[in-house]
């Protein structure tokens, strides 16, 4: 069983890499650079006195349905439709001459993904802002955070051109998500390689 479970895992490696769009990760524009740890990516760029931070998660970022409604009615040589990874990400901006950062929680809706004719949709929400201390790993859950579903939509507004201000608009989005669609792929495939080494291990 193991023989033939190592045999699948290297057909299965040639495979992906075929379809690999990106040997090496794809930049975000813009200034901002990139730290990877695992699957945890972090985007960080400074401004006139500010520094932002993106950072997201490659895990469970790929949307459940897109694999489900494919397996039956897909034809023997078919490609398999490309995954997105669309990962829920956190901005914070930390202004040189205070002790808060702003924090604010996004996430890229279900049904939004791949419209691209509407011009004025934001292809991202944002789903609650808080404050935190700059510096601390850990946040307190004793801050108040403001969840945006009940939000004055002006309000929202106008955090929506604060983050376009600082380079997080619909074109980062974008970029964003290429880059986590080829970081998750990447980590994906090491992962099947690592698994093969641990088959075939006595």
């Amino acid at each position: 069983g193991d023989k033939a479970f190592a045999q699948f895992l290297t057909d299965e490696i040639k495979e992906e890499k075929k379809i690999q769009k990106h040997k090496t990760l794809p930049k975000v524009s813009g200034g901002w650079e990139l730290e990877v740890h695992g699957t945890e990516a972090k985007l960080v760029r400074k401004i006139a006195g500010e520094k932002i931070t993106v950072t997201f998660n490659i895990n469970n970022s790929i949307p459940p349905s897109a694999e489900e409604d494919t397996q039956e009615q897909q034809k023997p040589d078919e490609q398999e439709p490309e995954l997105t990874s669309t990962p829920n990400f956190v901005v914070e901006v930390i202004k040189d001459d205070t002790k808060q950062t702003l924090v604010l929680d996004c996430h890229f809706p279900e049904d939004e993904i791949g419209h691209e004719g509407e011009e004025e949709s934001d292809i991202f929400t944002i789903q609650e802002v808080s404050f935190q201390p700059t510096g601390e790993t850990n946040w307190k859950e004793t801050n108040y955070t403001l969840n945006t579903d009940s939000l004055d939509w002006a309000l929202y507004d106008h955090l929506m051109d604060f983050l376009a201000d600082r380079g997080v608009d619909n074109t980062f989005a974008d970029e964003l998500i290429e880059l986590s669609t080829a970081l998750e792929h990447q980590e994906y495939i090491k992962f099947l390689e690592d698994l093969k080494t641990f088959v075939k291990c006595q």
